[in-house]
């Protein structure tokens, strides 16, 4: 008998005497140390699926099966029993005239977690006082299958792909940002773009996502499938909050630069982007407005005198840290009400640039620059939902976006974009020339 096996045995029984009043069971699982949890969560036939690896890679998580669902998560906050969390997030601009069809909000309470805290693996269930919920568990926990044949490696070719907007239509958005900004409309905006790839055979989720976290550290790596035709992965290095009771830690994430082809560019390029002015000044920006947000949620705030730099695999980034002690009474859905979207997704002041993004842009963003993660009582992390994709089938929509401040032009923004979505994009394989890809 596998150690899966044991432990779903186990927390039947433990179901089966539980009394109406408990809400959670967890048991310990002795897996072997090379297990891998994308394997095994593609390999399940429960939706919805949920997989989250924090920054750090201490912390892994499989949420499976539905509980309870919610689209306000300051409800699920509130009903939520010690050790339970929910799991899901919130759009950009889902349920607003722009995006009727995507939700503001998803959150679940699942049936059963498979957790991993660095080598400690534990499996834990939802219940409820419904003994037709109950039955329903056991019905799921007895679907989950030990056949978890390792995941094929990604063979798919990139056959075509198509901007929204193109080249011409971004300039033409830049500069009409750049005319909005010297008319003080608002000091940035951040403009995104949509490439959407054809691909010859389709790729799974879950092969991008295990592609993507072996290839892409220093991230946060999510995967959030609603059903089994439609599923959004990320790998994004941007945290928008992780609390844990009072104590807040967020950060502004802004300017970019390329990585460079040798140690020594490598370095140089950091130092450009350490002493950029320009790049100095988005970070600024970002910082103010969150520092602006959780004034009012915070006894006191610790912020990063200077920026440090983040290495990535494709690119280098400017942060600064910023920390906090939480007031009494603030709610998770209060931090994700003043902190999404910060001005790092979508500008300063927001409803300006909000504004100007929803006239502009010539796709509605659904999850995209949106918040993934969990929240609990006691912890709660979101990440910021970038170097992300939607799929779907043979296509697979990427996006990137790119802040605008004075200085900005199309040519090295559209550059920039590139370089962000090269985050996934590079995992596939290309039979475009030089020139298609370009011209796209």
């Amino acid at each position: 008998m596998t150690a899966l096996q044991t432990a779903v045995e186990q927390l039947i029984q433990k179901i089966q005497h539980a009394s109406k009043s408990t809400q959670r069971l967890m048991v310990k699982m002795n897996l072997p140390t090379n297990t891998d949890l994308i394997d095994w969560m593609d390999a399940q036939p429960l939706f919805p699926k949920f997989y989250w690896q924090s920054r750090d890679s201490r912390e892994e998580v499989v949420a499976l099966g539905q509980i309870k669902t919610f689209t306000d998560p300051l409800v699920a906050e509130k009903v939520l029993a010690d050790d339970q969390r929910v799991w899901g997030g919130r759009s950009f601009d889902g349920r607003t005239d722009r995006n009727r069809r995507c939700l503001s909000s998803f959150f679940f309470l699942p049936q059963c977690e498979v957790i991993r805290m660095d080598n400690s693996w534990h499996l834990a269930v939802n219940l409820s006082e419904s003994s037709t919920v109950r039955e329903q568990l056991i019905a799921a926990l007895n679907k989950l299958t030990n056949s978890t044949p390792p995941i094929s490696q990604i063979r798919s070719n990139v056959i075509g792909r198509t901007h929204a907007p193109d080249f011409t239509g971004w300039s033409n958005m830049i500069g009409d940002a750049l005319d909005a900004i010297s008319q003080k409309v608002f000091e940035k905006v951040v403009l995104a773009r949509r490439t959407t790839l054809k691909l010859d055979t389709p790729v799974s989720p879950a092969q991008l996502l295990k592609a993507s976290r072996s290839s892409n550290t220093n991230s946060f790596h999510f995967m959030m499938a609603l059903d089994a035709k439609h599923c959004f992965i990320g790998s994004t290095p941007e945290r928008l909050f992780m609390r844990h009771h009072l104590d807040i830690k967020t950060e502004a994430l802004a300017g970019t630069i390329g990585r460079g082809a040798n140690e020594a560019e490598d370095g140089r390029l950091a130092q450009w982007l350490l002493d950029d002015s320009k790049n100095r000044y988005e970070n600024r920006l970002v910082v103010d407005d969150i520092v602006s947000r959780l004034n009012t949620c915070c006894h006191d705030l610790d912020v990063a005198k200077t920026p440090e730099l983040v290495r990535l695999r494709k690119v280098q980034h400017l942060k600064r840290r910023i920390g906090g002690q939480l007031k009494d009474q603030i709610y998770n859905a209060d931090l994700l009400d003043n902190l999404q979207p910060t001005a790092a997704i979508a500008g300063l002041p927001r409803d300006k640039a909000l504004d100007f993004i929803s006239t502009h842009e010539p796709f509605a963003r659904g999850w995209y620059s949106g918040a993934v993660g969990f929240l609990s009582r006691q912890r709660s992390e979101f990440c910021v939902a970038i170097r992300s994709a939607l799929i779907m089938g043979e296509e697979i929509h990427l996006f990137a976006g790119a802040g605008i401040v004075p200085g900005s032009t199309a040519d090295s923004e559209w550059k920039e974009l590139d370089r962000k979505t090269s985050t996934l994009c590079s995992l596939l394989n290309s039979n475009e020339t030089e020139m298609e890809r370009q011209s796209a």
